[in-house]
């Protein structure tokens, strides 16, 4: 795969090897293969969280830095895209303005928490974090002239991008070919490019300095390399490709909003993502996000329909219930857990 020669990061395990090449080929083909509007949905937001979780993931495992505000980071790219929209129209230089602007802010952000921040220890980063990320979301939520407060913003994006659009009359492989798919197409190469970058700056000499702060800052202080400026940096590199994310996010779903972007529901299935996938690697940001974003999207209808199919036997389907389906997706976090304590690639490497 491209991802391995570029970064020299092979999966070290013939599943885990197989398992990404399904992922990237069903992402890939996601239009052709799986029809119909719910399947892109999904597959767009797999191609996002992936992003998403890989750029937490350089913190949390990569660096060892526990933070809390990375859906502000993500927040902060979706507004730039939906206020650079809003303000400058609809077309593609708006898009671009909107995403640089909402990266920059990110970074700098991301900056000044780590400068001021980053000598603490990690609880107390991780408060001050928390602290900042709900004083942004509701410093949103009350600027309701520009943000569109509680309501969120809803935009135009350029023409050629939504499902109006339809440059070919007659069917593509059998589908009907619309803007809808070059959206999602722009979405997919998009988030590869960036996972791809991802991928060697972990691989690369700063990425092996910030695996050597995690594991003893001292002793990376007393060779000489600066902790806080290292972590400071990974911080704002964290949220710039967050943030891009988001702008990524904001022009595929064509609406943001408190709850779709800075939640804090958000921030919990990252850090549940980057946990199940397996933290300090990248690859488990791919399958820890393809996990959960499916049990997400198609558990409960798995439910229902064992729930149906067990509807003579006694207490069983009540179990299955759909109405059931956190229930279960919790269930299902604790047991990958347990049995898989260093992640699915951390178990897969280990036992190759």
């Amino acid at each position: 795969m491209v991802t391995w020669l570029l970064s020299g990061d092979k999966p070290r395990s013939a599943i885990l090897a197989a398992l990404l090449i399904v992922i990237l080929v069903c992402l890939a083909g996601a239009p052709f293969l799986f029809p119909g509007v719910r399947s892109l949905e999904t597959a767009a937001t797999i191609c996002i969280f992936i992003v998403l979780a890989a750029s937490y993931d350089l913190l949390l495992g990569y660096s060892g830095i526990v933070s809390f505000a990375h859906t502000m980071f993500f927040g902060l790219g979706a507004y730039g895209v939906a206020l650079g929209t809003t303000h400058l129209g609809r077309s593609f230089g708006a898009l671009a303005t909107g995403t640089l602007a909402g990266a920059l802010a990110a970074a700098a952000l991301a900056f000044l928490i780590g400068l001021f921040s980053l000598r603490v220890r990690a609880i107390f980063f991780a408060m001050i974090t928390l602290a900042v990320a709900s004083a942004v979301a509701v410093l949103v939520s009350q600027l309701s002239n520009i943000t569109g407060g509680e309501d969120g913003l809803s935009y135009r994006i350029p023409r050629v991008l939504t499902p109006a659009f339809r440059p070919f009359d007659e069917e593509v492989l059998g589908i009907r070919f619309t803007g809808k798919i070059i959206n999602y197409y722009l979405v997919f190469f998009s988030c590869f490019a960036l996972f791809l970058v991802m991928l060697r700056v972990v691989n690369s000499p700063f990425g092996r300095v910030l695996q050597a702060i995690r594991e003893n800052d001292f002793r990376a202080e007393a060779i000489g390399y600066r902790v806080v400026r290292y972590r400071t940096t990974a911080t704002c590199l964290s949220a710039a490709v967050a943030a891009l994310a988001g702008a990524i996010y904001a022009i595929w779903l064509r609406y943001v909003g408190p709850d779709t972007t800075l939640s804090f529901e958000i921030m919990l299935d990252i850090l549940l993502m980057v946990v199940i996938g397996g933290m300090g690697t990248m690859y488990g940001a791919v399958i820890g996000a393809t996990i959960f974003v499916l049990a997400q999207n198609y558990l409960q209808n798995l439910m229902g329909a064992a729930s149906e199919a067990t509807h003579s036997l006694p207490l069983i389907p009540e179990l299955l219930s759909a109405d059931r389906w956190l229930m279960w997706l919790g269930v299902l976090f604790i047991l990958s857990v347990y049995f898989f304590p260093t992640g699915v690639v951390g178990r897969l490497r280990a036992g190759r």
